[in-house]
């Protein structure tokens, strides 16, 4: 299952308690204060694993806490800090105040880390407190309450170039020809329940990872078919790239664009500017001497982008599609 936001509550642990004690020793009024200090509560951080490409792990378990310090003792023995926690998260997760929704933090490399919630500091044991004037001090400092934090979760996937088409356009099967990647492929619309990603290598020093986004249909934006709940993956794509399906069944190539970039406007305008390029799939479905894309050019012109005529199933045209693609990149 592919779970990509969840909220959970975190809670550091407490400070120990400093200690009051004395010391046994002749000629030191009260024996002496020897009371040591409390251990420091654990924290708890999160660590992005690359690994790791779903928040499920969280979904089950909501709550977690950080040990806490030990107890100061005799002797000026100090009490051991908390264990930290570290809780691993997939690359390209942002965290949020759960309350406030404000964003705490992007982990967007592998092992970067985010403390979320800082362990309580460990009280002062009464040996700390002697002074001249007060020699034999019978009092210490109880330890800090950790703090406490309920955040919520969010994968966004990072990819370099993200397909967006209608169901059935072709997108997972495109994935499967020109990656290792393996989405499910079937007959039917809305076969892909969750974003799939690739790595596309063109040469030995040329590669880029490909995104494949669930379908939209129209009106997505007011919750039809898969909603747009999964558009947040391509937010951090460099390149859209709108994948029109040519069979008999789907609407006008002219008419999937149309519905394509008003669900994309209607989740996020900034989506829209990142539209680089427009794909035809399925003209194998079309002999070559009937192939007429001239409107469909004609649009792809008006927009100012990059058109191609590929055939994911026979690999037609993909190969141009290809280096196209890396070539917009590296601009």
């Amino acid at each position: 299952m592919f779970v990509d936001t969840v909220r959970i509550k975190l809670k550091a642990g407490r400070g120990g308690n400093g200690c009051v004690s004395f010391r046994r020793e002749k000629f030191v009024p009260k024996g002496g204060p020897d009371g040591g200090d409390g251990g420091d509560g654990g924290s708890i951080y999160l660590v992005a694993d690359p690994g790791m490409n779903s928040l499920i792990k969280y979904r089950y378990n909501p709550y977690f806490k950080a040990e806490d310090g030990q107890h100061g003792k005799g002797k000026n023995m100090h009490g051991r800090k908390g264990r930290d926690l570290f809780l691993k998260v997939p690359v390209g997760t942002v965290v949020k105040d759960a309350q406030t929704g404000e964003v705490l933090f992007d982990l967007t490399e592998p092992g970067q880390k985010f403390l979320v919630v800082k362990g309580g500091k460990g009280g002062r044991g009464n040996a700390q407190f002697a002074t001249p004037t007060d020699r034999a001090p019978r009092y210490a400092e109880p330890g800090q309450e950790g703090e406490e934090r309920e955040i919520i979760l969010e994968v966004k996937v990072i990819a370099d170039v993200g397909l967006v088409g209608l169901p059935n356009a072709g997108k997972s099967s495109l994935l499967r020809k020109v990656s290792s990647a393996k989405p499910r492929v079937e007959p039917w619309p809305f076969t892909t329940l969750s974003p799939h990603v690739g790595v596309v290598f063109l040469d030995e020093e040329r590669s880029f990872i490909m995104a494949d986004i669930p379908g939209l249909i129209e009106n997505a934006h007011k919750g039809a078919g898969l909603g747009t709940r999964f558009l947040k993956h391509i937010e951090r794509t460099k390149v859209i790239v709108l994948l029109l399906d040519l069979s008999p069944e789907a609407p006008h190539p002219l008419k999937q664009v149309d519905i394509l970039i008003g669900e994309l406007k209607n989740y996020s305008p900034d989506l829209v500017k990142k539209i680089r390029a427009i794909a035809l799939n399925k003209i194998d479905l079309i002999p070559r001497n009937k192939r007429d894309f001239s409107d469909i050019i004609k649009r792809v012109e008006e927009m100012n982008v990059k058109f191609f005529a590929i055939s994911a199933l026979t690999g037609e045209g993909v190969e141009k599609f290809l280096q196209g693609l890396y070539a917009l990149l590296k601009k």
